[in-house]
């Protein structure tokens, strides 16, 4: 038998999946809070009594993949060249797995180009920028022990990282799609 609080939080977490649907399908403007009531099989009296509004609906979402950003680029006893391919892979495994993962990819990039959204939740995405600059010293590492091809330091990891972002995105708007090996990415890294 389901607790109530196990109902509460399976009912949080349908809303969260019905708007992140529609958001990354429709765009933030475009969604409607009843839209996510329909989606959710709910009224919008329920809807509201775990959500506000939509811009708090949104913010949850945005904070749930903040969080997911805030990753150390530290990989002890490790090659930098290996600690990408780890990251490749286990980003890869996760959006193969995981629906709601390569969902959020489609929204964080989507939230970048928004430009009515408060300042906490433009706070909030500034972690994506933050993991870009944070592997830039260990590609720099890398060039010196060559086993990371030399150029840019700044320019080999937003390539890094946008192909990461464009397949997950892919992937989460055509889920029946291959899936590609997460050693073509790290091509683009290695020497």
């Amino acid at each position: 038998m389901v607790s109530r609080q196990e109902q509460k939080e399976q009912r949080r977490l349908l809303i969260l999946q019905s708007a992140l649907d529609l958001f990354i399908r429709k765009g933030y403007g475009e969604t409607k809070i009843a839209d996510i009531a329909k989606a959710a099989n709910m009224s919008m009296g329920l809807l509201f009594h775990y959500f506000e509004s939509k811009e708090a609906l949104y913010k949850v979402l945005i904070q749930i993949g903040s969080e997911k950003l805030k990753m150390e680029m530290s990989f002890p006893d490790t090659s930098p060249l290996t600690a990408f391919e780890i990251l490749a892979q286990d980003i890869f495994q996760l959006i193969s797995t995981n629906p709601f993962a390569a969902k959020m990819f489609v929204l964080m990039e989507n939230a970048h180009h928004l430009e009515a959204m408060s300042t906490d939740i433009k706070e909030m995405l500034s972690e994506a920028d933050k993991l870009m600059e944070k592997s830039i010293p260990l590609i720099e590492e890398g060039q010196q022990i060559g086993e990371i091809r030399q150029g840019n330091p700044e320019a080999l990891a937003i390539a890094f990282w946008n192909a990461l972002q464009g397949i997950a995105q892919y992937i989460a708007l055509h889920p029946e799609a291959p899936r590609p090996d997460a050693q073509w990415i790290i091509a683009i890294l290695k020497k």
